[in-house]
């Protein structure tokens, strides 16, 4: 009976032993060894540094057609002739309708007109941008387009038609101009070529550094009397040296 019991606590004691895994070696990536391979391939990554900024210029000089931003405001009010609270209060709430009335098919149509513009009022209210800044009574037109003179005249046009418009509309009071859109005033939205050129040259190095991480990480290939020793767990016995023949 002893015997018995001594057996089912040795049994015991045997079930309560937990092997733990051994992490292998060659599964840790020797961040050392790894930024030396980088060093010694500061060649091949400044050569793609290179042709990256090269064809981001290309590319920014041939293809992408630059882009500027002209904008127009005015100041929406109440017909009272003192400012009251309840007059602010008024024109808050009519700010929003003002805003749809100055992109409203009948006033791109007539900029269309004016301007002897060559597309549709959708295609010009896709350029078209109106906001109203912080909850505030003014109204912003900002227009985008490629052409400077083009946005300026544009914002100005939507500005004065814009204002006639809602006087038509409303009768409530016609909005104050504070701004007109200026040539000088126009400023340019799309990427510069400094900055493209810099994106590309990055974009070469992320790109040269990546192969050559992926091509370290997947490389199995024993080259080293050190890498034989590591992953084969083997001694070297003999070394035969590269021999390359005779000068003559």
């Amino acid at each position: 009976m002893e015997k018995a019991v001594k057996n089912l606590q040795n049994n015991k004691k045997s079930s309560d032993v937990v092997v733990q895994p051994t992490q292998n070696p060659n599964d840790v990536i020797d961040l050392k060894e790894l930024f030396w391979v980088l060093v010694g391939r500061w060649k091949m990554i400044f050569l793609a540094m290179l042709i990256g900024a090269l064809l981001a210029g290309l590319y920014h000089t041939f293809l992408v057609k630059p882009s500027y931003q002209a904008d127009a405001s005015i100041f929406i009010t109440s017909d009272e002739s003192v400012i009251s609270v309840a007059g602010l209060q008024v024109s808050s709430e009519l700010t929003a309708d003002y805003t749809r009335i100055v992109k409203s098919r009948n006033v791109l149509k007539q900029v269309i007109k004016d301007l002897d513009l060559d597309m549709n009022y959708r295609q010009l209210g896709e350029l078209v941008n109106i906001t109203n800044p912080d909850d505030s009574h003014i109204i912003t037109i900002t227009v985008t387009c490629g052409d400077i003179e083009l946005c300026r005249d544009i914002a100005n046009s939507l500005l004065n038609i814009g204002i006639d418009r809602i006087y038509q509309v409303i009768r409530n009071s016609e909005p104050t101009v504070i701004d007109y859109s200026e040539a000088q005033a126009v400023e340019q939205v799309s990427k510069g070529l400094g900055k493209t050129v810099m994106m590309g040259a990055m974009f070469g190095i992320v790109l040269a550094g990546g192969l050559i991480i992926v091509r370290f990480l997947t490389d199995t290939t024993l080259k080293t009397e050190d890498d034989i020793r590591k992953n084969l767990h083997m001694p070297v016995l003999s070394v035969i040296p590269y021999y390359e023949g005779k000068k003559e």
